[in-house]
């Protein structure tokens, strides 16, 4: 398994495993933020799950449009989280303010990772 492989599998995972947690969990996690509206979590939840799955795709086949676009996804989160978090458009918890802070450092780090897997497979298979 390349480096490529091994953080879109990381990715897989973990997107998942967050898409399960939300899904599952919703109104806990709805009262860890201080929000009585679970509905968002429910449908960040599946989306998730779906994003997962369409990362579990690319595991093998490695085509670089669709790393890219993986990548894109995940900077977009990250960008996403940074705005919630400078501008505090939504009455958010302290304690969600710091999940969603954990998440976007975690989801950088994954982004950062498939990019320079993916950089490394572009120059491995131009050698």
């Amino acid at each position: 398994m390349n480096k490529l492989q091994k953080a879109l599998k990381i990715n897989a995972l973990f997107s998942g495993i967050s898409g399960l947690v939300l899904f599952l969990f919703n109104i806990q996690i709805s009262n860890l933020f201080g929000t009585k509206n679970n509905t968002i979590f429910l449908v960040f939840g599946l989306v998730l799950i779906y994003f997962s799955l369409t990362i579990w795709y690319e595991i093998k086949r490695q085509r670089k449009l669709a790393v890219i676009w993986i990548i894109i996804q995940d900077f977009t989160w990250v960008l996403g989280s940074t705005i919630i978090l400078i501008f505090q458009p939504l009455n958010i918890s302290k304690t969600g303010n710091v999940l969603i802070a954990i998440v976007a450092l975690i989801v950088l780090f994954m982004g950062l990772n498939q990019l320079y897997g993916l950089k490394k497979r572009t120059i491995a298979n131009n050698v």
